[in-house]
């Protein structure tokens, strides 16, 4: 089977594992697409979001940065250069390193963002690190519950700017971000905690589909 179909499995197991979420099959779709053809061209995966969405863009970072559900063994190209450069630490490097996709949560700078928040307005950090770390070619993913989190939506006018793609993970009727994200994913429901139930199941599904096209065998 070759990755594209081992991709598309994933998919089909979220369905059936989570039948609420058949309405959104293709845009889950399109929004693996449109990661996995950043990351074909060399880009990266900027996410941002609050409260339990800020956590879930830190959970994101985590399964795409290294393995997930399979082992991400570095070359041996690279392991051949870390040995040359350091015998013993580079034999330690290879066992121990795995290879990720390249992917940043926005809400992890602390520093960057307590000193943006403390001189400029608090609501667009996420915009200031959009323009900071975003290219054309790169996604920005940016999860509200409600769709109108000011500070998501800033963010993706930033990108838009940029060249950038936006995926909107949201909820309700999408809200402002729905309307304005290249693709927007409305979990189906209106309750806040039911929401954020939907959107780790549909982002699970994104890293599970990345990584068999990526370190699939």
């Amino acid at each position: 089977m070759d990755s594209e179909k081992r991709a598309e499995r994933q998919l089909e197991i979220l369905i059936e594992r989570y039948p609420a979420l058949s309405g959104l099959k293709d845009k889950i779709r399109e929004a693996y697409q449109m990661l996995r053809d950043s990351y074909e061209r060399g880009g990266k995966l900027l996410i941002c979001g609050n409260g339990g969405s800020c956590a879930d863009s830190e959970h994101i970072v985590g399964e795409l940065m290294k393995g997930f559900c399979k082992k991400r063994k570095i070359s041996e190209k690279l392991r051949l250069r870390l040995k040359e450069i350091h015998p013993e630490d580079g034999e330690a490097l290879y066992e121990n390193l795995e290879q990720g996709l390249p992917a940043i949560a926005l809400t992890a700078q602390t520093a960057l963002n307590t000193a943006f928040s403390n001189d400029k307005n608090p609501l667009m950090i996420f915009a200031q690190q959009t323009l900071g770390y975003g290219k054309k070619g790169d996604v920005l993913l940016g999860i509200t519950t409600s769709g109108n989190s000011k500070n998501v939506l800033y963010a993706f006018e930033v990108a838009k700017a940029l060249g950038m793609k936006t995926i909107a993970l949201t909820g309700k009727d999408g809200g402002k971000a729905g309307k304005l994200a290249d693709l927007s994913l409305i979990a189906p429901s209106n309750e806040t905690y039911q929401i954020q139930e939907y959107h780790l199941p549909i982002y699970h599904a994104l890293c599970l589909m990345l990584e068999e096209r990526y370190f699939g065998e």
